[in-house]
C-alpha cells in the first residue's frame, strides 16, 4: 500500500478544498471548452468581481486554473495536469482489501 508523505496530503487536502466549492465548479465547467475572459466569466456567473477574483485565486493556488493577461483583461483556462493528479491521489485512497475485513484485533489485543 502507497504511504503518503505530508506534502502529498497537503497537496491532496489543497486540491479536493477548491473543488468543494459550487462556484469554483462552476467557472470549472466553463473552462471545460477551453480558455476564457474573465469579464466572460462574470457576466456568466452574474458574480461581483471581488467574489469572482476570491474564487479564480483559490483555483490558480490550487494549480487547477492557470491566468495569463493581454491589455488589461485576465484570461483563465484549466491546467489538465491536475485533473491527472487529483484522480491518482483518488486512486491511492480507494479502498483495498475484502469488504467488512477489520483490523481491530490488531491493536486492541
Amino acid at each position: 500500500m502507497p504511504t503518503q508523505t505530508v506534502s502529498d496530503t497537503a497537496r491532496a487536502a489543497q486540491i479536493f478544498q477548491a473543488l468543494s466549492d459550487e462556484t469554483r465548479l462552476e467557472i470549472i465547467a466553463m473552462l471545460e471548452s477551453g480558455e476564457r475572459c474573465v469579464c466572460e466569466l462574470q457576466d456568466s456567473l452574474d458574480a461581483a468581481q471581488s467574489r469572482l477574483s476570491f474564487h479564480l485565486r483559490v483555483l490558480k493556488e490550487a494549480g487547477i486554473v492557470t491566468d495569463r493577461r493581454e491589455g488589461r483583461w485576465s484570461y483563465y483556462e484549466l491546467n489538465r495536469e491536475v485533473f491527472d493528479d487529483a484522480e491518482a491521489i483518488l486512486k491511492d485512497l480507494r479502498p483495498r482489501g475484502r469488504r467488512g475485513a477489520s483490523r481491530a484485533g490488531e491493536c486492541c489485543g
